[in-house]
């Protein structure tokens, strides 16, 4: 080595974890927080009417913990195990380490008195140099590694070694950038969650909607008394439309998959589509892809498909937009010559539950392809038919335009977690609401 100095940025030291803020410290994560395992109980001690236990069910992968009387229990629990508004529970057990680690925040405790299992573990700051928000951001970081925290029992699952953990170095800015920190990442949060909701409104106002659209026909709400209406196999639909067959509606494909021993088959430009791909939209890529040579052993498939999953997932659906594709033998293709594909595609969503019924339970379900050319739809006029499909398309594309929100504050997230708690970024140089 030259043993020449090395030159460190303005404002920056080197640690022990690397470079970090000049203001900023390294200690040991027990330093800043105490980590506690829950309670333990027997059968005998479970009661309708005892204290509520969060468990490891009860914290979901979102982060959201649910408050339920799932599991009570009669026996004494002392005050350092009752949970309260703020606190982080940590999964402390489980099958895959991916688990082990897994955070979630108490809230909306109101005045129920609640503890929690002891194969979970509580994290609260202490001391007056950390903060409760902040931990919350550290502890999913990268700079808590809680697999390498975690050992194999002898029943085959991991459990989190939670003195190892104490013992865990960690950076810690002061007590306001901690703060301001958090706060930046909690607006994101905000923001994400708020975007889920608007997301799940609209799926149930799309569940709503299909189901008045296909009992009443693309009326007004004020007008669907109005309606004659027809009992049929199918339920109840406006008397002027048909009940008819998917083999009616157009040809059915069943797919076919080109030998995969060949090479010279795959990873061309032509999608090949499997259940994977299909998500209720339009299908422009997919995950595999096959050549022109593959084509040749596989089943041609045509722009504006309605391609169907029969095998396994019975009842996904999308839309071919490319010129030409090819499905494997898990999908059949419908190629609509009496219908709209966007209504089929809608109807098929409509009576998916139908679809199930008639496959066959092996390992996996079927549907076979005669089965599936039996199954019945509704079929409206053309122009009922056009007309429900807009309406559907346009709450469709409101839950896609709120997913990708969804997703990039996702991705924002994740850069500003890694950035804002390694000190790249100083929280001056953050925008706050620019989101």
């Amino acid at each position: 080595m030259s043993g020449d100095a090395i030159t460190l940025p303005e404002g920056y030291k080197m640690t022990e974890l690397g470079l970090l803020p000049g203001e900023w410290q390294v200690v040991r994560l027990g330093e800043v927080a105490s980590f506690d395992r829950g309670v333990s109980w027997s059968k005998g001690d479970e009661s309708q009417s005892g204290i509520i236990v969060v468990s490891i069910p009860d914290i979901a992968s979102n982060g959201k913990i649910t408050i339920s009387p799932r599991v009570r229990i009669s026996k004494a629990i002392h005050q350092d195990k009752l949970l309260r508004e703020g606190d982080i529970l940590l999964v402390g057990s489980s099958g895959s380490v991916r688990n082990i680690g897994r955070t979630g925040l108490i809230t909306d405790l109101g005045s129920l008195s609640v503890t929690f299992a002891s194969f979970t573990v509580r994290a609260r700051a202490k001391g007056r140099e950390s903060s409760q928000a902040f931990l919350l951001c550290l502890l999913p970081s990268q700079w808590v590694p809680f697999h390498l925290f975690s050992k194999r029992a002898a029943d085959g699952k991991y459990n989190l070694q939670v003195q190892q953990l104490r013992g865990h170095p960690i950076p810690l800015p002061p007590l306001p950038e901690q703060r301001a920190i958090a706060h930046v990442l909690r607006t994101l949060q905000r923001a994400k969650e708020a975007t889920e909701r608007v997301i799940a409104a609209a799926r149930e106002l799309k569940k709503s909607l299909m189901q008045h659209l296909f009992t009443y026909g693309p009326v007004p709400l004020d007008a669907a008394d109005r309606v004659q209406l027809k009992e049929t196999e199918i339920g109840t639909i406006p008397a002027h439309w048909q009940v008819v067959r998917l083999g009616e509606v157009g040809r059915v494909i069943t797919g076919r998959t080109p030998s995969t021993k060949h090479k010279e088959y795959w990873n061309g430009s032509i999608p090949f589509v499997t259940p994977v791909d299909l998500k209720g939209g339009s299908i422009w890529y997919a995950a595999r892809s096959i050549t022109e040579k593959g084509l040749k052993h596989a089943k041609p498939i045509p722009r504006g498909a309605v391609l169907v999953s029969c095998i396994g997932y019975i009842g996904k659906v999308g839309i071919l937009e490319r010129d030409v594709a090819a499905t494997n033998q898990q999908i059949n293709a419908i190629l609509p010559l009496k219908c709209e594909n966007w209504f089929l595609v809608y109807a098929i969503m409509q009576e998916v539950e139908l679809l199930k019924s008639r496959a066959r339970m092996t390992t996996v379900p079927i549907l076979h392809k005669t089965n599936f050319e039996h199954v019945p739809i509704p079929l409206p006029p053309l122009s009922e038919q056009r007309e429900i499909a807009r309406i559907l398309q346009a709450v469709d594309k409101k839950i896609a335009a709120e997913e990708r929100r969804k997703a990039a504050l996702e991705a924002l997230f994740k850069t500003l977690l890694g950035e804002l708690m390694t000190g790249r970024r100083r929280v001056a140089n953050v925008i706050i609401g620019a989101t």
